[in-house]
């Protein structure tokens, strides 16, 4: 009787079609697409004053903001960008192209290093 009793259980439970849940549940945080660390060739140090960081993709363009230890900025925009960074005192350097993706809730951060040369 037990045997029997197991196999309607697992006729039922076979049978019955299950809901699949494909809901994506996002987040509400705000996801920098980059994340640009600037330091000195010569003493290792993260350079956070007097510096611009230029992000531009096409028509686009934005100066990153120092947060931390880093520029961040392309927030929730995917995109391919070259980077620019320059300051007095400095050698300018260009980066890119850095692609940045998104999935389906938000975009996914490269984080980027560039070390300036003093002049």
């Amino acid at each position: 009787m037990r045997r029997f009793f197991y196999l309607i259980l697992l006729l039922t439970l076979t049978a019955c079609p299950q809901k699949v849940d494909d809901t994506i549940n996002c987040t509400e945080v705000f996801v920098s697409g980059l994340n640009v660390k600037v330091t000195d060739a010569t003493t290792n140090e993260i350079i956070s004053e007097g510096i611009i960081v230029l992000a531009e993709d096409g028509d686009y363009g934005e100066e990153l903001a120092f947060t931390f230890e880093s520029y961040i900025g392309a927030g929730e925009r995917a995109g391919n960008y070259t980077i620019t960074v320059s300051g007095d005192g400095y050698v300018t350097q260009v980066v890119g192209p850095i692609e940045v993706l998104a999935d389906e809730c938000h975009v996914i951060t490269q984080s980027v290093e560039v070390i300036l040369v003093p002049n």
